[in-house]
This record gives structure tokens, sequence and C-alpha cells, in this order.
């Protein structure tokens, strides 16, 4: 019975970690991801201004860090975490590998995005005289809200798995939870415990982003 108690008392706080990593590292991805996925659509062949050489070696960096695993990224990243906010260990240093890791998932989510809008709608932009900076605000984005929306619950949710295996190395959360006080004490009710509230976070944030595009198209 002790046991259990000890165990709902540590779940709320590794969750409120795991929630507030997961979260500003979506919000950092995002202001880095959202404005390098616009630029990847608008240098790509079909894209506003076509840059067939910057548009490839910009993707290609993209592809790079999207093919690190997590792991590694964020062993890599520990000596930039440490300049930043002085420690490699915690939420807070965690968000910064997060963050990084899920910029180009975002960029390449977003790139997609527009790259679906009608070629028809963006013609009738043109047509009335509009910038390419009013056709990706007033035209690209709007259109393509719905995919972006999906796009970034599937971020989220990336995030979450990220935010676990950052446990392994000191990072907190969820993860944290099930490695130090599930796996190496052998609690294997703990690592359980810690599983089902990652599912739990992930359904959640699935059936959110899936109401909110439903929505959205519905309103079109």
């Amino acid at each position: 019975m002790d046991n259990i108690i000890a165990l709902l008392g540590m779940l709320p706080q590794s969750t409120m970690e795991t929630l507030y990593m997961t979260l500003m590292a979506t919000v950092f991805a995002c202001i880095l991801g959202f404005p390098l996925g616009t630029y990847l659509y608008s240098t790509s062949p079909a894209g506003l201004t076509p840059k067939r050489i910057l548009y490839n070696v910009l993707s290609r960096v993209v592809n790079l860090f999207r093919s690190l695993p997590f792991i590694i990224l964020m062993i890599l990243l520990i000596p930039l975490s440490r300049l930043i906010i002085r420690t490699s260990i915690g939420p807070t240093a965690v968000i910064i590998p997060l963050s990084i890791a899920a910029a180009p998932f975002v960029a390449r989510i977003v790139e997609s995005a527009l790259s679906e809008v009608d070629s028809g709608v963006i013609t009738a932009a043109r047509a009335m005289g509009s910038t390419n900076f009013q056709l990706i605000r007033k035209v690209l984005i709007p259109e393509a809200l719905p995919s972006l929306i999906s796009g970034l619950a599937l971020t989220i949710i990336n995030l979450i798995g990220y935010s676990a295996m950052a446990g392994a190395i000191g990072g907190g959360g969820l993860g944290d939870l099930a490695i130090r006080y599930g796996y190496y004490r052998f609690r294997m009710d703990v690592t359980i415990a810690a599983v089902i509230v990652i599912l739990i976070l992930v359904e959640a944030v699935q059936l959110a982003g899936t109401a909110v595009s439903r929505s959205l198209l519905s309103k079109r």
C-alpha cells in the first residue's frame, strides 16, 4: 500500500515535467521549423520562387538532422545546453535538444502541407496581384491549416516519445520515472504506470488534433 501511495505521489510531478518539456519544445520547434518549412516550399521546384541548388542544400541538411537518433543528438547537444542554461540535466535542459530534433520534422510538415494547396487557388491569388508574402499569409497557410494542425499533433506525439527517451540521461519526466524508479529498482508497477500515462497523453493529443482538423475542414 505504501508503495502505491509513493507511486501516486511521483506520477503528477513527472507528468507535469513531461508536459512542460513537450509544450515548450513544441513552441520552439515551430518557431524554428515553420519559417524553414515555408522557405523550403517557396524554393522547391513547384514553389513560389524555385531555387533548385538552394533547395537541395537545405533539404539535405533537414534530412541529416531528421536521420540522427534523438539520444545521439541529445548527447551531441549537451555542450550547447550547458552554454545556454548552465546545465545539461533536468527538464529545462532537455528542451533545447527536443526543439532542435523536432524543428526539421516541423519543417517537412509545413512544406508538405503547403505543397498540397490547390494550384488554382494560387493562380487566382496571383492574378489579383498578391505578393509572395501575401500568398503565404493569406492563401497558403489558411488553406493548409487542417493539415498543419494534424502535423502539429504528430509533432507533439513524437516529442512525448523523445521526452521519455530523455529520461535515460537525466532529462526528468515520465521517462526518468520509468527508468530510475522502475527499471533500476525492479519496480515494474512504476514502469507500467509511467507507460500508461504516456499512452493517455498520446491518445489525448491525437484526438484533439483530429477534432480540430476536422472542424476546420467542415468550415470550408
